[in-house]
């Protein structure tokens, strides 16, 4: 184990960090409808003014159509004074509300009477209330994160708040691996609980932005005890050709953490990395054409990983297992948006993601009582995945503004072509094996969504449908002196069947804004296991649960709002937990899933403050999260043997409690910093289970507790000449997992950019884990065993990149 080096914990604790987050004022449309008295005949022609309620200053004014409809040019919220004035009808003045949450809001139907006498002047004195950001989520542009430009997006989401990432590439938001994670507000066969490793797939330069949603409403799907993550595409917005084209080169693994066992093939170093770049945008009256392609190429050390199992009978094993890939990308998305009329909008939009790569493995497994090697296991794997996402959308607006009904139907594919070639060297033969897996993703997805704005708010109104099927099938060929277990190839097919339907309701009126909402939910997921299959039978789970959510914010002043959330939230066991099949990349340490799971569920509170001030804010939340029927991963022994299973299973409860604290303040023109912190406890209850492979096996574990959590600091520095430069340091406490611990982690990252031709085009600079101190390592406790485990994987990477923008 490495020593952790004082001045790096030094560096880490003073360094700044994240991302700024920058709250604009949201645009609301008011809208309504004017009609005569006595005969609710519609007015056309009606004047309407809206001046302050401070000074009777001059707002806005339009006046209705043919059909007594009136529209007023977007507004910040605040109070205001409304009039309307008809040449015969009495003059009628209202004050209004103008919220935060909704960007429409219509004020229904105003009559007016007739009279004969002369229009009044009127004055009226009150207080406007100033802009502010609803609490609902925050939002991140990946322009700005300038110590990760030319990665991947799951690289730059290491420096949002509250976002870890292992070494597999999952995402944990406030500790918890649960979390929904949607491209363009939309789930895939890409990304999701699960599939979180497929943003991998795609560079940052091809995001707009990112948002993390921590309490969603019951507009969203239930999936996600911890929250959503949107990723948002780039779209042009201006009119005429529009587009940008880009190159980034980089070298990744420069200094080697640690160096190899003996007999080993050589872990890669100097890793190259390309990302060529081209987006284009076409957008003239009614019509909006995008196209965006890139290719990520790249080699890279994805594990370097030693391993020690030590068993009370005195048996200790120690194994490094390296892997290194080579790894092409190619990404092409394309889309229509069609405006015929202004009730009806279309989009259509396509998504293709290719990708290939060759794993070279070697693990050399020692005993270390007698220094001697027992078996050097090696692989060659040749793996292509592809994946197709389209999606088509009509918007249909009603008469009045922000009154809309969408409809959506979403199409998903994803194909996994695995083929392992092993060889297996032990003292005394050479063996040889073969696996091939083969499983399709079919994801149907249809969704409406009914949007009313009321006086003082919104209604939404909705239902989801959803049809997935996952086929696949695995298959061994056993070589040589073959080590697979041929009772445990076969096929397999995950059914989902999912309907939903939901309605919120949004209030608003002077300091006060509500959110209630109520999801319903129907699943069914059928998981059909060969019925030669040694240890597994087809099982399944289904349900029919409420989900409930709550918001409610109380602005105390025009500088400062109170927040509180509830939400119940679900997890379901995807495909990959399921899968009844073996893994042999680590032939001693198995991974196989389990068909008998079944759905986690979590109910969180939360209250939060915001106070805003010059050139700053800071926000604070302290939550608590309830979870029931745990997904995780247990390691068991093979009786007999030094060998382990590692088997998907629900444990009892757990429960996370914490604070979190953003602060983001503009010291100078030259420096801006920004802070986060996530402070908490987790608490994993006492449970029992039994892991069915190899037979039986019983494990248990009493409660456990640890105090956690992890510290973000981000300096950005604008320094003369359009240079910018920025420096982030994250630190990560240790943490417990249901069989162990998981040890602290620190890193550093920095960049530069310059703007060149005019603005036009970007030059940057930058270099993740500057000082190569990032490491994983866990501590893991069987039955008989400790399982001691330290990667070494690549995350020191220095890229150097151009963009340009026409």
């Amino acid at each position: 184990m490495q020593t952790t080096h004082p001045t790096r914990i030094f560096l880490v604790s003073l360094l700044p960090f994240l991302l700024s987050i920058a709250a604009m004022a949201q645009q609301v449309t008011v809208s309504g409808t004017v009609k005569r008295q006595h005969d609710r005949e519609s007015l056309p022609y009606v004047n309407i003014l809206v001046q302050a309620t401070s000074d009777s200053s001059f707002i806005s004014g339009t006046v209705t159509n043919d059909l007594g409809i009136f529209t007023l040019a977007p507004m910040q919220p605040g109070k205001y004074l409304i009039s309307f004035s008809y040449v015969g009808f009495q003059p009628k003045t209202e004050i209004i509300e103008v919220g935060r949450l909704s960007k429409f809001i219509d004020l229904g139907t105003i009559y007016l009477s007739e009279t004969t006498e002369d229009l009044d002047a009127f004055t009226v004195s009150g207080i406007r209330e100033e802009v502010e950001a609803a609490l609902d989520r925050k939002v991140f542009t990946l322009e700005d994160n300038i110590s990760q430009l030319g990665g991947s997006v799951l690289q730059a989401m290491q420096n949002l708040p509250g976002i870890t990432i292992d070494q597999n590439g999952t995402v944990f938001l406030r500790g918890s691996d649960k979390v929904a994670i949607l491209l363009d507000g939309k789930q895939t066969a890409i990304t999701g609980i699960g599939a979180q490793s497929g943003l991998e797939n795609f560079p940052a330069s091809s995001i707009e932005r990112i948002e993390i949603i921590n309490n969603p409403s019951s507009k969203f799907d239930a999936t996600g005890n911890a929250g959503i993550i949107n990723i948002i595409f780039k779209k042009e917005k201006e009119e005429g050709w529009r587009g940008n084209v880009g190159m980034i080169a980089g070298v990744g693994n420069l200094f080697q953490k640690k160096t190899s066992l003996p007999g080993l093939r050589d872990q890669y170093r100097f890793t190259p990395k390309l990302n060529p770049s081209i987006s284009l945008n076409y957008r003239k009256d009614k019509v909006n054409l995008f196209l965006q392609g890139d290719v990520l190429w790249h080699q890279q050390l994805m594990k370097n990983e030693f391993t020690d199992r030590i068993f009370n009978d005195g048996t200790h094993i120690q194994q490094q297992y390296i892997e290194n890939r080579t790894q092409p990308i190619y990404n092409f998305r394309t889309g229509l948006d069609w405006n015929p009329n202004e009730r009806n909008s279309f989009t259509f939009s396509g998504l293709f993601n290719y990708r290939a790569y060759v794993d070279l493995g070697d693990i050399a497994y020692v005993d270390v009582p007698t220094d001697r090697r027992v078996r050097l296991w090696q692989y060659y794997e040749d793996e292509v995945n592809q994946t197709l996402f389209a999606t088509l959308t009509h918007r249909y607006a009603f008469l009045q503004p922000g009154h809309t009904l969408t409809t959506s139907f979403n199409y998903s594919f994803r194909r996994k072509d695995e083929l392992f070639y092993f060889t297996n060297q032990e003292l005394d033969f050479i063996g040889t094996d073969t696996t091939a897996l083969i499983a399709d993703e079919n994801i149907f997805d249809f969704t409406m969504d009914y949007v009313k704005p009321l006086r003082s708010g919104r209604m939404e109104l909705g239902t989801k449908q959803r049809s997935r099927v996952f086929p696949n099938l695995i298959t061994f060929s056993p070589g040589n002196n073959s080590i697979l277990d041929p009772q445990l190839a076969g096929s397999a097919e995950y059914r989902e069947w999912l309907s939903a339907v939901y309605g919120n309701y949004i209030y608003e009126r002077n300091k006060l804004e509500l959110e209630v909402g109520l999801r319903l939910e129907y699943v069914k997921v059928d998981y059909l296991v060969d019925p030669n299959h040694a240890v597994y039978e087809s099982a399944g789970f289904d349900y029919f649960e409420p989900f409930p959510s709550l918001r409610a914010s109380y602005y105390l002043s025009d500088n400062s709002n109170f927040s509180i959330f509830y939400n119940r939230r679900v997890d379901r066991p995807e495909e990959k937990n399921l899968r009844a099949f073996p893994t042999y990349a680590d032939p001693e340490i198995l991974s196989i899933g389990n068909p008998t799971l079944i759905p986690q569920f979590t109910q969180s509170v939360e209250s939060g403050y915001k106070q805003s001030f010059d050139k700053g804010f800071v926000y604070g939340a302290v939550y608590h999260r309830a979870s029931q029927n745990i997904l995780t991963r247990i390691i068991t022994e093979v009786p007999g043997t030094s060998r382990l299973v590692a088997i998907d299973q629900n444990a009892d409860r757990g429960w996370n409690t914490g604070v979190e604290l953003v602060w983001t303040q503009k010291f100078s023109k030259v420096f801006t910093l920004n802070a986060n912190s996530n402070i908490f406890q987790n608490r994993i209850g006492a449970f029992d289970l039994i892991n069915a492979y190899p037979d039986g096996i019983s494990f248990s574990r009493g409660e456990e507790r640890a105090l956690t959590g992890n510290v973000k600091l981000n300096g950005v520095f604008k320094l003369p000449r359009s240079l910018d430069f920025q420096l982030t340091a994250i630190y990560l406490a240790p943490d417990i997992v249901p069989q162990g611990r998981i040890l602290a982690r620190y890193h550093i990252d920095g960049g530069v950019t310059k703007k060149i031709q005019e603005g036009k085009g970007e030059l940057f600079f930058n270099a993740s884990d500057i000082f190569n101190t990032l490491i994983i390592q866990y501590q893991l406790e069987g039955n008989d065993f400790t399982l001691n485990s330290t990667d070494f994987f690549e995350t020191q990477v220095f890229r150097l990149g151009y963009t340009y923008r026409f």
